[in-house]
């Protein structure tokens, strides 16, 4: 199977699970809006979820596949199956004890950690939603997240069996697990809305949604892992060579590669102290995942063990290869993704969210914010690149540091902009401070001579700009001219309609002129159509 076609693989299955977690907001949205439940159960569930995208979309993944790869290759099947033993024993008796742990001191953690704002929340019916006391918006969004915290144990032991299916090349239960979130809780919201339910109940029913998510997505890839012959014991853990290895990669292998929710994270804790502004974050940061979702996660995934295997076969030339065609792939989808999401995102967020108790004057603020995370949107697929040229190398202290820069930026620039700009100064500071993480990354790939920039890769990269720019004007025009039919209280069809217009024209406008100037490899779409063709014959 070749680099694109793993890509596609993994960035599609992927795409599914975004495309309905598109539906899932669009319907809590409708449900809450952004008022005080809505706020208490995204500041409840980014806690667990931030461990969910720190080890199942990559992370846990950069320090256990390389390892396990080397058991497999030296110790046989027989081996592989010890150290894959020994870890999973461990990591459930450590997550046993910080779940526990966890729920007995929630409210500590909410009030010093995921919502600090609300310990200093006064009650003020002027403010923006503010439906219920603080004293209850504090005590819900305590109970949120005592249900939702075992979610994070279901998705550590997931990342695990992941790493292993990702070692056997098998890419798609892993990346279509995180769909059965979006499958239990639209299924959650359909009934509160035929039920009539209140919104308390709703923020309730939803939290144990995710908890019984969990549970089926470790399910999932348990299975398609004893499926594909493998299998693991629990026992009682031990401390060994291979685990104190494993532990020195996966520390830092977490912070860097998850250095988007790292900064997400920080930010809704600063939002926390105004009502509205978490949930304003959040609805905006579901556009955004999707192309980070589609192209990111899947050359995180299939990156790096491509790479682990070249460097150890000792074929240099080939992982040179593997990280500029990489990093090729990642700019020629995410710069146009990133231009359409800055120059629209009016006319997107209010055909997604815009009922029910989502208001006009939200999708305003939403998409002001969602405008300043598009400008960050390829800083961040290109972390995705740049860390496993050290991953693959069990690198993981020129990246740690450079992380904990990047993220004391963000909290410094979150802080002061804040004050300013409110959730916007958020978004701003996220941006930037992914680009600092970008740059430096790849100036220490560089300046160690472990990445070589070809000729090939420059030429695309300017070219696919300029394709972007053109298209990027494109839209900018369309949008103007279809005002009338993306305006507020416009019927969701024509809007839809209006928009898909102008997707259309500027994907044709873009992939023409990609195709016309050589932006993208020609060779390679020549290659993948007539793969499609024989496959058809």
């Amino acid at each position: 199977m070749s680099l694109l076609k793993k890509f596609a693989t993994v960035g599609g299955a992927t795409l599914v699970s975004r495309v309905f977690g598109f539906t899932r907001e669009m319907m809590m949205a409708s449900a809450l809006g952004v008022g005080p439940v809505a706020d208490a159960f995204n500041l409840a569930f980014r806690f667990p979820n931030l461990f969910r995208r720190l080890f199942a979309e990559g992370a846990f993944n950069a320090a256990f596949i390389p390892l396990f790869a080397r058991s497999l290759e030296e110790e046989g099947e027989d081996g592989a199956k010890r150290f894959a033993t020994e870890i999973f024993s461990t990591l459930f008796i450590v997550l046993l004890v910080v779940t526990v742990a966890a729920m007995v001191f929630m409210p500590a953690l909410v009030k010093t950690i995921i919502a600090p704002g609300l310990a200093a929340c006064i009650d003020d019916p002027q403010t923006l939603g503010q439906q219920l006391s603080c004293e209850d918006r504090y005590a819900i969004t305590v109970a949120f997240s005592r249900i939702m915290f075992p979610y994070l144990a279901c998705m550590s032991l997931m990342a695990m069996v992941s790493g292993i299916l990702n070692a056997f090349r098998r890419f798609f239960a892993a990346a279509a697990a995180p769909t059965l979130l979006n499958f239990v809780l639209i299924g959650v919201l359909a009934w509160c809305w035929w039920e009539g339910a209140s919104q308390q109940t709703i923020g309730f029913l939803m939290s144990w949604g995710v908890l019984l998510a969990g549970v089926a997505q470790l399910l999932m890839v348990t299975i398609a892992m004893r499926m594909a012959g493998f299998s693991v014991a629990l026992q009682r853990p031990r401390w060994t060579p291979a685990l104190k290895r494993l532990l020195i990669l996966a520390g830092p292998a977490a912070l860097i590669g998850g250095i988007t929710q790292i900064n997400l994270f920080v930010g809704q804790a600063i939002a926390s102290y105004q009502p509205g502004a978490v949930s304003i974050l959040t609805y905006a940061d579901r556009p955004y995942q999707l192309p980070l979702g589609m192209v990111g996660v899947a050359i995180g995934v299939v990156l790096l063990p491509e790479l682990a295997r070249a460097l150890k076969a000792g074929r240099m030339e080939e992982a040179q290869h593997t990280q500029n065609r990489s990093l090729e792939f990642a700019l020629f989808l995410t710069v146009p993704a990133a231009v359409a999401l800055f120059i629209m995102p009016e006319p997107i967020i209010r055909l997604i969210y815009e009922r029910g108790a989502f208001l006009p004057e939200t999708t305003h603020q939403v998409a002001a914010v969602l405008g300043l995370y598009a400008l960050g949107l390829p800083a961040f697929v290109l972390i995705k690149v740049f860390s496993p040229g050290y991953f693959a190398r069990e690198n993981t202290r020129v990246p740690m540091i450079v992380t904990g820069v990047s993220a004391a930026a963000n909290t410094v620039l979150s802080f002061v902009l804040f004050w300013f700009y409110a959730e916007q100064g958020i978004a701003l500071a996220t941006t930037l401070a992914g680009w600092l993480n970008a740059w430096l990354l790849f100036e220490g790939l560089r300046r160690q001579g472990l990445w070589q920039v070809d000729m090939a890769l420059v030429k695309r990269s300017a070219l696919v700009v300029l394709s972007a720019g053109a298209m990027g004007t494109v839209v900018w025009f369309l949008m103007n001219r279809l005002s009338p039919y993306l305006a507020s209280g416009v019927g969701a069809l024509t809007q839809g309609l209006a928009i898909l217009a102008i997707v259309a024209a500027a994907m044709a406008v873009y992939f023409g002129l990609a195709l016309a100037t050589g932006a993208a490899d020609r060779s390679m779409v020549r290659n993948l159509l007539k793969g499609r063709r024989s496959k058809r014959g």
